[in-house]
């Protein structure tokens, strides 16, 4: 290893290939984003294909030159941008292969004419250094233009990240904004053109398409916001560039596969490793789901076993299907929460055990009714459904869904609803226009009764529903009328009459 940090301090042409390499790796990843996620990856391989007869052209007309194969390369790379685009637009064939008609023919002439002039005495111009690389062939002349074309990429990509940014996700809303779509499309190939010849001597047009994707595609799997996708990307894209050239050294292999491969490595990890988007982070995730979905399953059957007398270990192991040791693991994790008494195998729910398995039965039969009132099922095709749902459904959407459906009090196979914890048994929300009831005499707190007091709406007060507004309802008092807001409504105990 020593030898090789060696290498890389006292040698120019390591030193140069290092640059070159760390250049196009930063670039290429930040840039790699945007194509990334407008669905452009197969553009951009057709682009680092595509501009293979621009090279074979610019270097009849001019020689050897790095500057008159970057403008070559560019001029055909727009040029194949321009005709999958007219394609795509005015041919009836698919958009994936109009690129790959588009491509193929442009890469195919460039092969061939590498072939044709290579026969000439003299000339050598070999299709594997533009094909794989040869970073460590990189005169000074090639390590200035990738310089200047990276710095104006990076630039470009500040300068107009909004205009981007906007088009890339909402290229509607662009429109409506006076920013032309297709202006940008094509400023961003003008970017992807430059990126890929800057990167034909390092990693050549097969690979450039992997130090594109393969960064941008492992900082999407560490990170939503594009700022820090965007720079995460060119960090990886530069630490790929590096330890390829390191690995390439080590290993006596072309850096440029190299360089590909260490990319690959890279996303393998964050695959595996990613905090919220990783295998490993989903595997944990979908076990702690699916230990809760079994917690409350036991929490559910001891409720229904209990309100028929028959709760006991044996009963409830039986109902479950669980070995012996998962269920006594569940219980005692229910007993540490304060849900269940739990001593000898004898098993009884407390208070707040009731609470909250009937939060769990209230979710499945109300999720029962939506599918038959809302959706069309039939009563035999619901069960599996809803004992899936319940485990899954906010409290938030359980009450959309309670409202939705007028607040039922039973579901489709005649079993009560229970009400919501904090809930009355029967809150005044539900009482029919023109029903008489009364005010309760216990509430489900001394708050709402205190609200109530302040009302004068004493305990068996009288009243009846004249109606509901989208926010209020307003209720008859003997000559007077009082209106209430929706959401005390709901919290205020009744008594039908």
């Amino acid at each position: 290893m020593a030898e090789v940090l060696d290498i890389f301090l006292h040698e120019e042409w390591a030193i140069r290939a290092l640059i070159a390499s760390s250049l196009v790796g930063l670039m290429c990843g930040v840039l790699g984003c945007f194509i990334v996620l407008r669905n452009m990856a197969l553009i951009g391989d057709a682009l680092a294909h595509a501009i293979l007869p621009g090279v074979v052209v610019a270097f009849m007309v001019v020689g050897y030159s790095a500057l008159g194969f970057f403008a070559g390369a560019v001029i055909a790379g727009l040029l194949t941008a321009f005709g999958i685009t007219w394609i795509q637009h005015n041919v009836n064939t698919k958009n994936d292969a109009a690129i790959g008609i588009v491509f193929t023919a442009m890469f195919s002439l460039g092969v061939m004419g590498i072939s044709w002039i290579s026969r000439d005495q003299g000339v050598h111009l070999d299709l594997k250094d533009f094909l794989f690389g040869n970073v460590l062939g990189v005169s000074d002349q090639d390590l200035y233009l990738t310089a200047g074309i990276t710095v104006y990429v990076l630039i470009s990509i500040a300068v107009f990240y909004r205009y981007l940014f906007v088009t890339t996700f909402q290229s509607v809303i662009a429109e409506t904004m006076g920013i032309s779509t297709t202006a940008v499309h094509y400023f961003l190939m003008l970017l992807l053109s430059f990126a890929v010849v800057a990167s034909l001597q390092t990693v050549g047009v097969i690979l450039v398409v992997a130090m594109l994707i393969t960064p941008a595609a492992t900082a999407l799997l560490l990170s939503d916001r594009l700022r820090w996708v965007l720079f995460i990307a060119g960090c990886i894209g530069l630490t790929s560039s590096v330890l390829g050239m390191v690995f390439a050294v080590i290993f006596t292999t072309t850096p440029g596969p190299a360089m590909a491969v260490t990319a690959t490595l890279i996303y393998l990890i964050a695959v595996f490793l990613a905090p919220e988007k990783g295998l490993v982070f989903r595997f944990f995730q979908k076990r702690k789901l699916q230990i809760k979905i079994e917690l409350e399953d036991t929490l559910k059957q001891s409720l229904n076993l209990q309100e028929s007398s028959n709760l006991s270990f044996d009963n409830l192991l039986q109902r479950l299907g669980f070995s012996k040791n998962k269920l006594q693991k569940y219980l005692s994790s229910l007993k540490t929460k304060g849900y269940i008494e739990y001593e000898n195998q004898k098993i009884h729910l407390t208070t707040t055990g009731m609470e909250n398995a009937r939060q769990l039965v209230r979710a499945h039969r109300l999720w029962e009714t939506y599918l038959v009132q809302q959706m069309g099922l039939t009563e035999e095709q619901i069960h599996e459904d809803a004992e899936k749902f319940e485990h899954l459904l906010s409290i938030d959407l359980l009450d959309e869904v309670d409202e939705k459906l007028g607040f039922p009090s039973i579901d489709p196979h005649g079993s009560p609803i229970p009400a919501k914890k904090g809930i009355p048994d029967f809150p005044l929300i539900k009482l029919q226009i023109e029903q008489l009831a009364r005010i309760a005499q216990q509430q489900v707190s001394d708050q709402i009764s205190s609200q109530l007091w302040q009302l004068g709406l004493l305990p068996e007060t009288s009243f009846s529903i004249k109606k509901k507004e989208e926010d209020f309802v307003e209720i008859n008092l003997g000559k007077k009328q009082l209106k209430l807001p929706k959401r005390l409504a709901r919290k205020i105990n009744i008594v039908k009459v």
